[in-house]
């Protein structure tokens, strides 16, 4: 489905640390392809931490010229820290950090693992929802919401793609759930499931993993790509420390990754692609050129 004309102004964001070689490969590919959906219409930023914004972009490569960087490690919320076992204290919940970024328009935000080339159509409906507290949240393939499980009825959500109207005050709601609940985050499971219960509150449109696949070797998962987009489940760890059908897990990810990426590539409008065409097309030319 294509961007519609009358569609509110949107903020999208991304978020981005220490991830592997491939983990910056899928973000540029989900910059690109956000920008070829949205365009001018959209502001772009990523919130890096970990490592410098100088380096993130490096490894990134050639990206839309509307695309903002911003170092987050000192924007982390101090009631998240207050709220944070020692283990969640250790990998912060770098998605929160900051809650927010566009605060007055419709905000996306995006794993860097996710790249969509078509808009889902119950994205549609949240951007175009009278509701003031319509939010836009991920299905994922097993419910995954640590010691908030219970709590969300044991629903398949997944954060790697989160939906905010404007004005809508995400931190509040977040740090009254955390205080109802006395619930100390211990993983980035419990900090998925606690934006989950907020989200659960509100009035909440869910992306299908038809629409947007959860995909990795990994069991349970899919191996296909959605209609309208992609999470790559598991890119982001440089070394895994188990195996995967006898193998070391990282490079069976790696491997399951470069499956995909010329289709990926493709469908994320990748300018890549056409200059490599395009040198191809100059080399066969040149080879063909009588001496």
């Amino acid at each position: 489905m294509a961007f519609r004309e009358n569609t509110p102004p949107i903020g999208i964001r991304w978020t981005v640390g220490d991830v592997s070689e491939a983990g910056f490969e899928t973000l540029r590919l989900s910059l690109w392809s956000a920008w070829n959906l949205f365009g001018n219409r959209a502001r772009y930023l990523v919130c890096v931490n970990t490592v410098p914004v100088r380096t993130a972009g490096a490894k990134t490569g050639e990206v839309p010229a509307a695309v903002r960087w911003l170092a987050t490690d000192h924007l982390v919320p101090s009631w998240l820290r207050q709220h944070s076992g020692p283990e969640m204290a250790e990998g912060v919940a770098w998605k929160l950090a900051p809650v927010r970024v566009f605060p007055d328009r419709y905000e996306l935000s995006l794993d860097n693992d996710v790249v969509l080339w078509s808009i889902p159509p119950e994205m549609h409906l949240w951007l175009n929802s009278p509701a003031q507290d319509a939010c836009l949240f991920a299905a994922d393939v097993l419910p995954a919401l640590g010691q908030f499980a219970g709590v969300c009825g044991h629903r398949p959500l997944n954060s790697g793609i989160r939906g905010l109207p404007p004005h809508f005050d995400l931190e509040r709601r977040l740090k009254d759930k955390l205080s109802q609940s006395g619930v100390r985050l211990q993983s980035e499971l419990d900090e998925q499931g606690l934006q989950a219960a907020v989200f659960l509150d509100s009035t909440l449109f869910v992306l299908s993993t038809a629409d947007v696949s959860v995909c990795s070797p990994f069991p349970n998962h899919q191996r296909r790509l959605g209609r309208c987009g992609v999470h790559f489940v598991g890119l982001n760890p440089k070394r895994l420390p188990w195996t995967l059908d006898g193998r070391s897990a990282h490079e069976v990810i790696r491997e399951h990754w470069d499956l995909y990426v010329p289709e990926v590539s493709r469908l994320a409008g990748d300018p890549l692609l056409n200059v490599l065409a395009d040198r191809d097309l100059k080399n066969l030319s040149c080879s063909a050129t009588p001496s």
